[in-house]
């Protein structure tokens, strides 16, 4: 499980940061012979941080791993690689011993040549490093020269071809400023305030377990009772209430830097398949741990430093209690953190919701500290612990599990690996949702649950909400449109059952910009541009719960040819198709996806990287009024027929 969670920092940490310097490599050649060299790679390693050997057990890190271009053809390896001497201990994060490198690590790999006149070699090097707190997973390419010159990594280049297939990218188009004339959709005031209260709900549901109720009535007491006086008390917790939000809050940080880098890579993070694994590994980890099956805490030596700091007293005291409480309640806050973590990292504003969702859930963990130094008799109304705190922590257990299957889902719809169809998804949450039922209606137990007594009011009445919500699923089973979960299943078009096409509604689409554009010139009809993705939830919001009303999906279909131009969608262009692209930073990225093609198509013509994004433009590239965004079936309805009546 900590390798997990290692897994994961360490792919957003080369998403975000490709370069991030811990490891730097360096490559030399030693003549044997005139047919026998010995390449030699160094890896300069920077302090505290410690590289794996290339012999790592199979449940342990990523070991170290060469590949070399050309073996077996232009020349042939001797033996095995060899390595400078390593480090064997006991490794805490990963439970085993483990061999490692400090400082330096030599590898030395010897070859014959099998072609003479081999003048370069050029290899890949895949490795993990790690320090006491989180590791990265990297590669580096890797250069040899044969005959004394200079090898150099191939850079990147903007060749002829490329240049060519970049500039075809940009539009001519007609009335630019009309997209600067109030991009209309929901506001991002009200999409804030709802991701706020979502973080401050998680955070409400935080309080209820048992890592972070307890701590209530012991804290509060600790601050009215040692501070002195109860003003002196009750400033003391309100502080150690702002502290938890701080603390919270510089989680999201980090996200704020991404656009810089990248315009795109918010998307790329939150569309990524291997994070995706990664997530459904993790959250079906963390259901199994709220079930009780086992603990997941952080190293028990940050929460010993952490409460050995907060005996400093005054304000760095409250601070250093204020994380241990972090900390120490991480086993119980972690899962629906991270669901709220992973579900901001959206390609529109992502950063700022994840703050604002992040602010709620460390709001909502400060409010009872601070309400209850207020007005202590409070205290006596607060209910026992008890068994009903395993009872919530089983629910957030099935929750979890359930949201796992999203990231899964997530994956095989990037991917189009027709795993988990709309029907299957569906029936996997009725089964997960039909044992939350039975499990609430105390029929089933689990390893910390007490003797077996009758459910009381509340346990039966949220059994009968959840009984109600799997009858509501079942029809989706046989192609219901469930409205209620827009953008959770899949899309409806995304069916075990035979399609008429493969678009949204089974409106006729195109999936390309320029076959949709002939079509459009061909019959003179105005073009909707969608800019979507297979893993955008208010995408599908948008085609389920506005698209098919009626009135708009009259218009859409009759009046307007859709280009649904999909920005995650991992299938490789075909060779003579894919080229670099240079962005305005210098920075030169390859573009070899579909999806990658179009989303640098939306960054160059829209300068906006969100989905779902819709334009309104004529086959002539003249746009029609504003973009349209995530909004209601009114709005965009009135939207729609703006652009016909401006059009006509």
């Amino acid at each position: 499980m900590k390798y997990l969670f290692s897994l994961v920092a360490g792919l957003l940490l080369n998403a975000v940061f490709p370069q991030a310097g811990q490891v730097t490599w360096n490559t030399s050649v030693e003549k044997l012979s005139d047919t026998e060299y010995q390449l030699v790679m160094t890896a300069s390693i920077i302090e505290h941080w410690h590289l794996y050997t290339t012999d790592i057990p199979g449940d342990g890190p990523i070991p170290t791993s060469f590949t070399f271009e050309g073996a077996g053809e232009d020349y042939e390896l001797v033996g095995d690689l060899e390595e400078s001497e390593s480090y064997t201990e006991y490794d805490n994060i990963f439970d085993m011993e483990l061999s490692y490198f400090d400082g330096e690590a030599v590898f030395k790999q010897k070859i014959k040549l099998l072609k003479p006149g081999l003048k370069a070699i050029r290899g890949l090097v895949e490795y993990q490093a790690c320090d006491d707190q989180s590791c990265i997973f990297d590669n580096a390419d890797l250069a040899f020269s044969l005959d004394g010159g200079k090898a150099e990594v191939k850079q990147l280049e903007v060749d002829e071809k490329s240049a060519l297939l970049s500039k075809s990218l940009k539009l001519d188009l007609k009335n630019p400023e009309a997209l600067n004339t109030g991009t209309q959709g929901q506001s991002g005031g009200s999409g804030l305030m709802g991701i706020f209260v979502l973080g401050f709900l998680g955070g409400l549901l935080a309080l209820l377990t048992p890592c972070v109720f307890p701590m209530i009535p012991l804290t509060v007491s600790f601050f009215t009772k040692q501070s002195g006086n109860r003003k002196k008390g009750i400033s003391n917790a309100i502080l150690y209430g702002v502290f938890i939000v701080l603390i919270y809050m510089l989680l999201s940080l980090p996200f704020h830097f991404l656009d810089s880098i990248d315009p795109e890579i918010l998307n790329t993070i939150s569309t990524n398949v291997w994070l995706n694994i990664a997530f459904f590994v993790i959250f079906v980890f963390f259901s199994f741990s709220f079930f009780g099956y086992y603990e997941l805490t952080l190293p028990s030596s940050w929460g010993n430093k952490m409460d050995s700091a907060s005996g400093a007293g005054g304000i760095i005291g409250i601070f250093f209690m204020a994380l241990t409480l972090a900390i120490v309640s991480f086993s119980c806050t972690g899962p629906i953190l991270g669901s709220l973590l992973v579900g901001s990292l959206t390609a529109e504003g992502g950063a700022t919701q994840l703050t604002a969702g992040i602010t709620g859930f460390g709001f909502a963990l400060a409010l009872p500290f601070a309400l209850f130094a207020l007005f202590p008799n409070w205290l006596n109304s607060l209910p026992k612990s008890g068994g009903w705190m395993t009872t919530v922590k089983v629910v957030l257990g099935f929750l979890e599990l359930a949201l796992a299957f999203k990231f899964l889902s997530n994956a095989d719809l990037v991917e189009h690996w027709g795993l988990l169809k709309r029907e299957i998804f569906i029936g996997i949450w009725i089964v997960i949702f039909a044992l939350m039922a039975v499990y609430l209606f105390g029929k089933i137990r689990f390893p910390h649950d007490g003797p077996l007594k009758k459910p009381g009011f509340v346990r039966i009445a949220t059994g009968v909400l959840v009984t109600a919500f799997v009858i509501y699923l079942v029809p989706g089973v046989w192609g219901a449109n469930l409205r209620l979960l827009s953008g959770f299943p899949p899309p409806m078009f995304y069916s075990i059952k035979p399609q008429v096409s493969d678009c949204p509604l089974e409106i006729n689409c195109f999936k390309d910009f320029d076959e949709g554009l002939a079509y459009a010139k061909a019959n003179n009809k105005p073009i909707l541009l969608d800019f979507t993705g297979w893993a955008c939830v208010n995408c599908r919001k948008m085609e389920e719960n506005v698209w098919s009303v009626p009135k708009v999906y009259d218009l859409i279909n009759e009046e307007y040819v859709l280009i649904s131009l999909y920005i995650d969608d991992r299938k490789e262009l075909p060779e003579d198709k894919q080229f670099n692209y240079q962005l305005k930073s210098g920075r030169v990225k390859q573009i070899r996806t579909i999806g990658e093609k179009w989303a640098t198509f939306q960054a160059i013509n829209f300068h906006t990287a969100s989905q779902p994004y819709y334009v309104i433009m004529t086959p002539d590239m003249e746009l029609m009024g504003p973009s349209q965004k995530y909004t209601d079936t009114e709005t965009y309805y009135n939207w729609l027929k703006a652009g016909i009546t401006e059009i006509k």
